[in-house]
């Protein structure tokens, strides 16, 4: 069952009557209610289309951390051949919320790196919803020294909330690790790729996102802080979300504008928990084609795009 956000209510009573009439039909088979249901489904439809065709940043958010979108689980089972997670930061312990591996893409090798959140009240109690601990990234690190060693591209697939602000993280050096693994994306001698496939918050997200390519999907999200945290810092009112969605320019629209972003990636009408194989399609075709402007380039050509990519940022979308 389609778990519905606040502002999508009007669109699951039209659908909830469609669902009741055709249930009703089933139990009473000679009852012709199709024609009648056809009907809920085309104002469902057009009322979809309404909805999406202009979110604000509020309900960008809403979408980006539906529970039902696909994670990086499903993005690493359906697009990557011959996984083999690696685990454990060789220091203190594995971190859950972090999982990666190496893995081929189109038949190439690549080591794929995210945020899980889970899908189910164990496993996001077991990933700690997507909230990584320095281990997670000291993990990230490892990974990352492991595919420039042996030239692997990395391809990372964001979606955090941010990094753990738990005191345990912070007397493991939250903030370092962060700082190491952001340092460890920016000196990579291979390609690296990110896509936010979700929620991308703060540092957290920033630490597997300094990449020569950033992709977002349509709906998804990427800022310094949480819109809920924004309010309560400026405002001391964390109600005042909405407003500060809109401050923060966190949608996919404005970061293409800003040049944070290069390229977003469409989602299904109603958002890519709707569709979720289609979703994941077109997040397998854009990693290929980032990829491939890649080919045959040296270390020092991927170093000095990184390089060119992060001290023109802010200089695009300056009069916006």
């Amino acid at each position: 069952m389609t778990q519905y956000l606040d502002f999508e209510k009007p669109l699951a009573e039209i659908e909830g009557k469609a669902e009741e009439l055709r249930a009703m039909a089933r139990e009473t088979p000679e009852m012709d209610v199709e024609k009648e249901a056809a009907a809920l489904d085309k104002k469902a439809a057009d009322l979809l289309k309404s909805l999406y065709a202009d979110l604000s940043a509020w309900r960008k958010c809403q979408v980006a951390r539906h529970p039902e979108r696909p994670h990086c689980q499903d993005y690493i089972d359906a697009l990557f051949t011959e996984y083999t997670p690696l685990a454990g930061d060789r220091n203190f312990a594995d971190d859950h919320a972090v999982m990666g591996g190496i893995a081929r893409l189109d038949d190439k090798p690549v080591m794929v790196i995210g945020h899980e959140k889970g899908n189910d009240t164990k496993s996001r109690i077991e990933r700690n919803f997507g909230m990584a601990r320095p281990e997670g990234y000291r993990k990230a690190i490892r990974l990352m020294d492991l595919a420039d060693r042996f030239g692997l591209p990395v391809i990372t697939l964001v979606d955090t909330p941010g990094a753990y602000p738990g005191k345990g993280a912070e007397e493991r050096g939250q903030s370092e690790a962060i700082a190491r693994s952001t340092e460890k994306c920016l000196s990579l001698g291979v390609p690296l790729i990110s896509v936010v496939i979700g929620e991308g918050g703060s540092g957290g997200a920033v630490a597997f996102a300094s990449a020569n390519r950033v992709a977002m999907l349509e709906h998804s999200v990427y800022s310094v802080i949480s819109p809920e945290g924004c309010a309560s810092i400026l405002w001391k009112d964390a109600e005042k979300m909405r407003e500060a969605a809109d401050a923060l320019r966190l949608t996919s629209k404005d970061l293409l504008e800003l040049g944070v972003c290069d390229k977003v990636i469409p989602e299904p009408q109603g958002g890519a928990h709707r569709d979720a194989a289609k979703t994941v399609k077109a997040v397998g075709k854009a990693l290929t084609a980032m990829l491939a402007e890649f080919n045959g380039q040296s270390s020092d050509d991927l170093r000095a795009d990184r390089r060119r990519k992060y001290l023109d940022l802010g200089s695009k979308g300056l009069a916006a």
